[in-house]
Formats: structure tokens, C-alpha cells, sequence
């Protein structure tokens, strides 16, 4: 699997090479990649599937037990078969879709380093392993929305995808940094295998699934993905189709079997999917885009995963996982057909489109049959999962009577926007020309034609599907009797409410067709929302620039003091224990040194003249210095004395072209003094508090000081382990502080001889000789 994710970053970046001399057939090449994944992780899918998950890792700093590891499991496998299956139809239907389009090397390059991110998302097994992984995806989607950002409109929707994205990332990223301290782990394995409770745990479940919510565009952060449809085709179906938006889904699954039972958890899963789901549905209702229409199905969809996978039980996990791949096929062949139509009929509005099933009947029967497995048609899988689904909450709790209502309302406008997709965009329309186009080639056709015969052979034959999903299904209590996938389960009230859902999708389409008009109040409007939020943060911005950036270097420093010391001090000194035992000095010497520097840095705030303010200022510097040799550190004393001579040398030479006194004719305000001393002092004591604490409590030395110690006499010949670590160890660094030493005397240097330039230019001889000899005696 590490080989894997590393082929797809190592082949990405040779593919701007490849387009150069190929063109479009870079995506053949790029296709290559994950297919040749996706048949590595089938060879492996028996062991996996026998309960026997793959795991490897990387040791990056073993010292410290930072490492990245990648584990197979069954969900893993359901995912890479949609990341790396549906990423090589789509990277190869792209050959004929960027027929005569420029950038084809940009847009393969990032569509793999996408599809390795993907990949290492779904099988990372480590806390920043997955975060990064995550990230990647959302940078990976930024530029493939946005493109050339040639418009407006592609800036737009790629900015909102990005920020939408990136604060649920930064939320989950919070939540798994509590989950895993709680847990005394970072292997997400070992969290769900023995999760952590408490308070804490809540908070930190509520975060992760602010993550998975933004990530998977529920309501309300769901507009971003409607937004997101500027885009190729090609890239929504890959990105929010089948991948990208699978990632929510994906870790509310993988918590789910840890984390279920917890109201904090199964609230908000159930009442955000379900609201997701008919609000979902209910807009795909009003698009006449098809791409729009998918969207807001893609919406509603996932807030239907985000329920199986997320409540918690073994049914519903079993039907969570086969509708997971199943909305991953057919969705992702709608999209394909999508844009085959908006290619050649150069259109994507259904109220221009008519008479396209006539003209291409093989496409019309594959879409047919991709929506009637999104709307739970038998013998397709998504029919499969859908009645595994309604089995799930059909005799259950009051809960899941409730949550079987939201259900089949929701698949009540499923039903209805797959008639609307189909017939609106291959149906023959009174008082609309039908549509001159030609036929699609089969660059076009075969990757539409897969994933509908995946989807319809995996209905007719569930075996795989079903091991998969039972095996993912494993980590939740099963019944006397589990339940297993099966086309046909008798007469049941599955099967009863399946036939319900399909009677009244259809009565919805036919006979409610005023969908125009706006059904929801306007305050109820998400990307009203989102524009307000971004327009009050804009002024926020401003109002605090124009108040905090007032060009006064007190001001500055003052608030940047401030800002240390409230933020973290709440949590610096929660629990934390004054040491004791600890003396106030150690040697007779640190005593009228410490003295020498109290004083000197108490007398510089009434220093009148900057030239006394830089030699007080400079004998703080000497002191602290002279506690080094005290210590025993000679080399830091020695830099210290060095960085303070140069720094009065650059201040004498530049205190000379201002005035002697700070206030220089204007009478110093006392209130504001005090304010400054008083920020300055809890600033120092801050400081001093954090340097005693955390010098304290750490009662045994650091894994990597321990080698540090072990390895300085033997493979540096040094007593001294600093001076090992300057010159051995961190050398490269040691010679970048020098360089820095070496720059700044270069440029005091400079600016005592262009002073000196200066003078010899505008004052005569005879009194610049004076001057001169002035300026030496001084």
C-alpha cells in the first residue's frame, strides 16, 4: 500500500512531461496508476475479508514513536475499489472529453496526486497521517474546481469549497487530537478497538463530525458542492460523486463502531442525514442543469450513508456499506452522461433538451438503468442496499420508526428526480426541437457502460458486495440470525415499502410539477448564510486592522504580549503544579547578576534618551550572559555576547540620525506608561512562570537528548554534548546561524561606511576632518 500511494505522487510528477509530447493520452497514462492499484488490493481482498487486515508502516522519527501506517481492512477495500475503480474510468473517459482543451497536463497531474491522496486517506491508520491525507484532498480540490480561474465564477466556487472544507478539517483535526488524548493513542485502530469516555469525548465526537459534515456538504454546509459544478464533468464525477464527498462518509463509518451509542454522536448523524436527504431532494426537484440536479441528489444521497453508516447497528452497517458502493457507481455514470450530453448536444438545461433518446439509444438504456439504481429499481444493487436499509429500522425502536419515515421521504424524491434526470434529458418534449447531435464515441460510452454493468451485475450476484459488507458489518452485535444481502427476501415490508417509495416517487414527478418557485423561506437559504458569514468576517477584519494596525510599534508589540498571555495561559496552567523542592538560586554568582539585570531592565522604561535605553537594554543582555557561564554554557555566553555587541554597534550607528530623546518637545502621557508597564510586566512574568514550569515538570530527559548524550563521545569524540550538536549533529544549522552573524555584520558594516559616505559628500574637508575626529573621540 505504501508503494501504491508513493506511485501515484512519484508518476504525477513526470505527467506535465508526458502531456508535452502526448497530450490528452497523459490521462491514459495517469489511469494507469490506479487501476494497477485497484488490482493490487483485490489480490489481497481474501485475507481481508477472512478477517486478517493488512497493515503496514513507515518509521519517520522512530525516537519519538512518529510513524505512518496504513491499514487494509473491509471498509478500506469498499473504498479503494470506488477511489481507484472510478479513478481510472474517469481518468480514461477524460482522453476523449479534453478533446482540443488545453492544460491536460495540470489536470491529470492533480487528479492523481488526488486519487493517491484518497487512497492514503482511506487506509492511513494514524491520526496526522489521515489529516494530511484529508487536507491534500481539499487543496487537490481547490485547483480542480478552480482551473485557470479564468472567471468569476471558478474563483468562487473553489474559494468556497475551500474554506467550507478546510474549517470542518480543522475542526476534526481538534476532535482526533482530544479523542487521541483521551484515548492515550493516535492509531485509529486502537481508538475504535477500546474508545475513551468522558466529557471530552463528546466535544471531540461533535468536532469530527463537523468535519465529516462539511466534508460530505450536509445541510447547512451543503452549498459549496452545488457551487462546485463549474467544473469539468469529469472532475465532479470523480471528486464529488465518488470520491472527495465520500470522505465524510467514510469517517463517520470508521468512528461509528466506537462511538455510536453516544447521544453526541447518533443526534446530529440522524437529524443532519435526514434533513440532508429531503432538503437534498427536495432542490434537485427545482434545477434544470442536470449537473445541478446531481448535485443536490449527491446531497441528499449522502445524508441517506451518513445515517446507515452512522447509527450504529449491524443491518444498517450491512446496508450503509452496499449503498456506498453503489451510489459511488451509479452516480458516478450519471455525471460521465452528464457530460457526454453538455459535449455533444452543448447543452445541459432539460428544458433544451429533447428527442436525445432516439438519437442515442445505447447511452439513454445505460443512464436509464444508473438512475434506476439510484432510485432502488430491482435487480440493481442500489436496490439491493436500499432494501437492506428500510430492513435495518423496520421493527425496531420508537428511533427507528422515525428515522424509517425520514427514509422513505426521502427516497420518495429520489424516485422523483431520477425521472426528472432521465426524462429531462432524454425524453422527447412538446414544443422543443429535438436535438441535432452525434452519436457519442465509445471513449464516452464504455466508461458510463462499466459502472452500470458493475452495478447491475452486483445486484444479480451480491456474494462479493455481501462479504464486503459483512465484513465491515463485523464490528457491531448481529442478531440470532445477521442479516445478509440478497436480491430477494420473500414478501416483506421491505419489499412493501420499496414498491411504495417507487408508486409515490412517480406520482411526485407527474403530478407536482410547480417545483419553480422557491419552497423554502429565504432565511432558511444556506448560501444566503454562507455570504453573510463570509461578508461579517470581511468587516470583522477590517474593523479590527483599522483598530490593531495604527503604525505604533508599542501598539504592536503591546498586542502581541497581550495575545500570549490570555490565550494560553487557561490552558498552560490548568493542573499544572508549582514544583516542589525547587531553590531559588543554585551558585553565590547568579545573585548580583540577576540583581544587575532587574535593575537595568527595571531602569529602562525611564530612560528619557535612547541612547541610555540602549545600554541598559545591552547590560541585560551581558548579564544574562554572564548566567550562561555560570551554567556551564560557554558557547551560548560567547553567542550571547557576540548578537549583544553587534546589536549596540547597529543601534549606536543608527540612534545617530535620531533624535537624543524619546519624547523629543512632547510631554509623555502617565496613563499610557502605566498601561505599558503593566503589559510588559505580566508579559515578563508570563514568561518567567512558562520557562520555571516547563523546566520542571519534565521529570525524565527526552528520547532524543538521550541519543544525543549516547552518541557524542562515540561518532563525535565530545565531552561536551552541546558543542556536539552545534558542530556534529545540527552542523547545517550552525552554519546558517553563522551565515546570519556574517550578513549582519556585512550590513553594519554598510551602514557605517555609507554614513560615512554621507558626510564626505555634503560637509567640507576641514570640518569633516573635525567631524571625524569628533565622531572618534565619541
Amino acid at each position: 500500500m505504501l508503494i501504491a500511494i508513493a506511485a501515484h505522487l512519484v508518476v504525477a510528477a513526470v505527467l506535465p512531461v508526458v502531456a508535452r509530447y502526448r497530450g490528452r493520452a497523459v490521462f491514459a497514462v495517469a489511469a494507469l496508476v490506479p487501476a494497477a492499484t485497484l488490482v493490487l488490493v483485490l489480490t489481497r481482498a481474501g485475507g481481508v475479508l477472512d478477517g486478517r487486515p493488512v497493515t503496514e508502516s513507515l518509521a519517520w522519527a522512530p525516537a519519538i514513536g512518529l510513524e505512518f501506517t496504513v491499514r487494509l481492512d473491509a471498509l478500506s477495500l469498499l473504498m479503494i475499489v470506488l477511489v481507484s475503480g472510478v479513478g481510472a474510468l474517469v481518468l480514461a473517459y477524460y482522453v476523449t472529453y479534453a478533446k482540443g482543451e488545453h492544460g491536460a497536463g495540470r489536470e491529470a497531474t492533480v487528479l492523481l496526486v488526488f486519487a493517491g491522496a484518497m487512497l492514503g486517506l482511506v487506509v492511513a491508520d494514524d491520526v496526522l497521517s489521515f489529516y494530511v491525507f484529508w487536507e491534500l484532498t481539499t487543496v487537490c480540490s481547490f485547483l480542480l474546481v478552480g482551473g485557470d480561474g479564468a472567471t468569476r465564477a471558478l474563483r468562487r466556487s473553489a474559494t468556497q469549497a475551500l474554506l467550507v472544507t478546510t474549517f470542518g478539517g480543522l475542526a476534526m483535526l481538534l476532535g482526533l487530537i482530544l479523542l487521541g488524548d483521551a484515548a492515550g493513542t493516535f492509531r485509529i485502530s486502537e481508538i475504535v478497538a477500546d474508545p475513551p469516555s468522558g466529557a471530552v469525548v463528546n466535544v471531540a465526537v461533535l468536532l469530527i463530525l463537523l468535519g465529516a459534515f462539511t466534508k460530505s456538504a450536509q445541510v447547512p454546509f451543503h452549498p459549496w458542492l452545488p457551487a462546485a459544478m463549474v467544473a469539468p464533468t469529469p472532475v465532479s464525477a470523480y471528486l464529488h460523486a465518488a470520491a472527495m464527498v465520500k470522505a465524510g462518509v467514510y469517517l463517520v463509518a470508521r468512528f461509528a463502531p466506537a462511538f455510536a451509542a453516544l447521544p453526541a454522536w447518533w443526534v446530529p448523524v440522524v437529524v443532519v442525514g435526514l434533513c440532508s436527504m429531503v432538503l437534498g431532494g427536495v432542490q434537485a426537484m427545482r434545477q434544470h442543469d442536470l449537473k445541478e440536479l446531481l448535485a443536490f441528489g449527491t446531497i441528499s444521497q449522502l445524508g441517506f450513508l451518513i445515517v446507515l453508516v452512522g447509527v450504529g447497528t449491524h443491518t444498517a452497517a450491512v446496508a450503509g456499506a452496499a449503498m456506498v458502493l453503489a451510489h459511488g457507481l451509479f452516480k458516478s455514470a450519471l455525471f460521465l452522461s452528464a457530460g457526454v450530453i453538455d459535449k455533444r448536444a452543448g447543452t445541459r438545461d432539460i428544458r433544451q433538451l429533447s428527442g436525445l433518446g432516439r438519437r442515442w439509444p445505447l447511452l439513454a438504456v445505460l443512464v436509464t438503468l444508473a438512475a434506476a439504481s439510484m432510485a432502488g429499481v430491482p435487480p440493481l444493487l442500489g436496490y439491493v442496499g436500499k432494501e437492506a436499509a428500510l430492513e435495518a429500522f423496520a421493527h425496531g425502536s420508537v428511533r427507528d420508526v422515525l428515522i424509517l419515515i425520514g427514509l422513505v421521504l426521502g427516497s420518495l424524491f429520489t424516485v422523483a428526480y431520477s425521472l426528472r434526470f432521465v426524462l429531462g434529458a432524454f425524453g422527447t418534449k412538446r414544443g422543443v426541437d429535438p436535438v441535432e447531435a452525434r452519436r457519442p464515441e465509445w471513449g464516452f460510452t464504455t466508461p458510463v457502460l462499466l459502472p452500470v454493468a458493475a452495478s447491475l451485475g452486483f445486484g444479480l450476484a451480491v456474494g462479493w458486495v455481501g462479504k464486503v459488507a459483512s465484513g465491515y458489518a463485523e464490528a457491531y452485535p448481529a442478531g440470532p440470525e445477521p442479516y445478509h444481502l440478497a436480491l430477494w427476501h420473500g414478501v416483506s415490508l421491505p419489499l412493501l415499502l420499496s414498491a411504495l417509495v417507487l408508486g409515490g416517487g412517480y406520482l411526485i414527478y407527474a403530478r407536482f410539477p410547480g417545483w419553480d418557485r422557491q419552497l423554502l423561506p429565504t432565511t432558511l437559504d444556506a448560501q444566503l448564510g454562507y455570504r453573510a458569514v463570509v461578508s461579517a468576517l470581511d468587516r470583522t477584519a477590517h474593523g479590527v486592522t483599522g483598530r490593531v494596525q495604527t503604525g505604533s510599534l508599542p501598539a504592536y508589540l503591546g498586542i502581541i504580549l497581550v495575545t500570549v498571555i490570555v490565550l494560553p495561559s487557561a490552558g498552560l496552567f490548568a493542573g499544572v503544579v508549582w514544583p516542589a523542592g525547587m531553590g531559588w538560586w543554585d551558585s553565590w554568582l547568579q545573585l548580583p547578576l540577576a540583581a544587575a539585570v532587574l535593575a537595568a531592565a527595571v531602569t529602562v522604561p525611564l530612560a528619557r534618551r535612547r541612547l541610555t535605553a540602549v545600554l541598559l537594554t545591552g547590560m541585560v543582555g551581558y548579564g544574562i550572559g554572564g548566567l550562561f557561564v555560570v551554567y556551564g554554557g560557554v558557547d551560548l555566553a560567547l553567542a550571547q555576547f557576540l548578537v549583544e555587541s553587534l546589536s549596540l554597534v547597529i543601534f549606536v550607528l543608527v540612534l545617530r540620525r535620531l533624535p537624543p530623546s524619546f519624547t523629543h518637545g512632547r510631554k509623555p502621557d502617565p496613563s499610557r506608561r502605566w498601561l505599558k508597564g503593566a503589559v510588559a510586566v505580566c508579559g515578563g512574568l508570563f514568561v518567567a512562570l512558562v520557562a520555571v514550569l516547563f523546566s520542571t515538570v519534565r521529570e525524565r530527559p527526552l528520547e532524543a537528548s538521550r541519543e544525543y548524550i549516547a552518541r557524542a563521545m562515540p561518532e563525535a569524540g565530545a565531552h561536551n554534548v552541546v558543542n556536539a550538536i552545534l558542530v556534529d549533529f545540527r552542523a547545517l544549522d550552525t552554519v546558517g546561524e553563522i551565515t546570519v552573524l556574517l550578513v549582519t555584520a556585512t550590513g553594519v558594516a554598510s551602514l557605517g561606511l555609507a554614513a560615512h559616505t554621507r558626510r564626505r559628500r555634503h560637509v567640507p574637508e576641514a570640518e569633516g576632518e573635525s567631524q571625524q575626529e569628533e565622531d572618534i573621540r565619541a
